[in-house]
Order: C-alpha cells, then sequence, then structure tokens
C-alpha cells in the first residue's frame, strides 16, 4: 500500500514540476513518466490521463486551501473574527509556501477559461467566496471592523495571498524574494496582517467622520 501511495504521490509531483516548467498543454504523458522514473501505464492506473491529473492537482491544493477557512469559520463560535481571519491567512501563506510549485500552477490555471475550470469555480470557488464572507460578515457585526465593502475587500485578500506564487520569478528576479521561503510567508502575513486592521480602521474612522 505504502508503494503504491509513493508512486501515485511522485507522478503528481513529476507532473507538478512540468506543469510549472513547460505549461500544462506542454507535456505529454511520456514526459511526466520519464521524470517520474515509471511506466506510463501506471499514470493510466492511477489518474487515467493528463486530464485526470490536472484535476488531481486542482484537489490537492483546493482541499487543504478550504479546509483552512472552515477551521476558522468554526472557531468563530469562541474565537474573536477578526483573530480567525489571521489565523485562516497565515495558514494559507505557510502552506502556499510550502506548495509554491503546486500553488503557482493552480492560479495560473484557474485564469485560463476551460471546461475544469468551470467545474472549479462553480464549487471550490464559490465555497471559498462563502467562507471568506462567513468571517467577514461577523467582523462588520461585530461593530469592531467596518469594511466599506465586504466583497472588494475579498477580492483584495485574495489578490495579495496569491499574486508572490503566481508572479513568484518576477519577485525572485525583481525583488529577490522567494516564497517558498518560510521567512518570506511569515514576514509577508505580517504585512496583510497590518493591511486588514488598516483597512478596517480607515472604514471605522470614515464611519465616525459621517456620524
Amino acid at each position: 500500500m505504502r508503494q503504491a501511495t509513493s508512486t501515485k504521490e511522485t507522478i503528481l509531483e513529476s507532473a507538478i514540476y512540468l506543469f510549472n516548467t513547460k505549461g500544462f498543454d506542454g507535456v505529454s504523458i511520456r514526459d511526466i513518466a520519464q521524470k517520474a522514473r515509471i511506466n506510463p501505464a501506471n499514470i493510466a492506473y492511477y489518474f487515467n490521463n493528463k486530464q485526470g491529473l490536472l484535476e488531481a492537482c486542482l484537489v490537492a491544493f483546493f482541499e487543504p486551501y478550504l479546509s483552512f477557512l472552515e477551521m476558522e469559520v468554526r472557531n468563530l463560535d469562541h474565537s474573536a473574527p477578526d483573530l480567525c481571519l489571521k489565523k485562516a491567512v497565515k495558514n494559507i501563506l505557510q502552506f502556499q509556501s510550502e506548495h509554491h510549485l503546486l500553488t503557482r500552477f493552480v492560479w495560473r490555471e484557474i485564469s485560463l477559461d476551460s471546461q475544469v475550470v468551470r467545474e472549479i469555480i462553480s464549487s471550490y470557488l464559490m465555497k471559498e467566496r462563502f467562507l471568506f464572507k462567513e468571517i467577514i460578515d461577523q467582523l462588520v457585526n461585530s461593530e469592531k471592523y467596518s469594511p466599506s465593502s465586504k466583497s472588494f475587500l475579498i477580492i483584495q485578500l485574495k489578490g495579495m495571498l496569491a499574486m508572490p506564487y503566481l508572479n513568484s520569478q518576477y519577485l525572485r528576479e525583481v525583488w529577490n524574494l522567494y516564497p517558498q521561503e518560510a521567512y518570506f510567508a511569515t514576514r509577508y502575513f505580517q504585512v496583510i496582517e497590518q493591511w486588514i486592521k488598516d483597512t478596517m480602521t480607515e472604514s471605522i474612522n470614515a464611519k465616525k467622520i459621517l456620524c
């Protein structure tokens, strides 16, 4: 059983690496088999075809990604909503840094229009939207924070979470920053944490002035 799991993981890791370097359309089953040092029949056994590998990559990313949000939505019953949001952000950044190649591939693939992407949007990304809104709604209802636009806040936050990994080469070449490093995730979280605080505070101050 362990050998089977190891073979499946090796195939997936090889596919992720090649999808990043050559693009999904530029990689063949033979390329993946050669990289993984296995027989192409093993890929058919575990994933059926290259489309099956793509779906496996998306599931491998979004299942844990959404689990961090789900956990903090459950924690809203006994924790402050701002702490829940920050913890979700911190866990997501750590996960993305530890799986930076998978993260880059997934966010890049999501930007394209395909049947698989539409299915991901209708399932995982709509669920992500719901979970983010649950936390943000609690922030507003608690009157501790009052964002002027919940939707735009979520869109901005999502952009900040994805940008370093989607544009990792830009960060390396221009800014000499490496999103896969733990230090980057820690430091970047502190910046986002401050952004959340400043954005909410600005809305509170504006509300007080209007009053």
